[in-house]
């Protein structure tokens, strides 16, 4: 069965939905102070490989840069925010639209994805970054939801 990163374009249509994805949440007025205190050059690329991994694809991000741990800590310590996790999760449907992923089964399995990494994973430990155990994975996602 094709993988979730494959039936969105593979490596180019993962780094096509980060950049969109990115420039979205850069015109979101909420969601931009995530990144307003400045973020890596190759930020796209970086969250493309994570995709990658995380929809099926090959261990891109993990061989690369980092394990879950890294990529967790990176998003913990800054308290609740549950109105910037629901405008991240509007701005990727519409960086959807904008790459034209039109299927409404994959629309929905990468909606489901994103809003379930968003709101669980990455917003997980709200005290401090400190709080995240070192030996995480990135975990997979199919189209029947969340890979045990």
């Amino acid at each position: 069965m094709e993988t979730l990163y494959e039936a969105a374009g593979g490596e180019d249509g993962m780094l096509r939905l980060a950049h969109a994805w990115h420039e979205r949440v850069l015109a979101d007025e909420v969601v931009a102070h995530a990144f307003s205190h400045g973020f890596k050059d190759d930020h796209t690329p970086r969250l493309a490989a994570y995709w990658t991994e995380a929809l099926g694809g090959p261990p891109a991000y993990s061989e690369r840069y980092g394990d879950e741990s890294y990529v967790v800590r990176l998003h913990s310590g800054n308290g609740p925010h549950e109105e910037m996790d629901r405008r991240a999760v509007a701005c990727f449907d519409t960086a959807l639209d904008d790459v034209g992923i039109t299927d409404d089964r994959l629309r929905t399995a990468l909606h489901d994805y994103f809003a379930w990494a968003t709101t669980t994973t990455m917003s997980r430990y709200h005290h401090s970054a400190d709080d995240v155990p070192d030996g995480l994975t990135v975990p997979r996602w199919s189209w029947d939801g969340r890979e045990r």
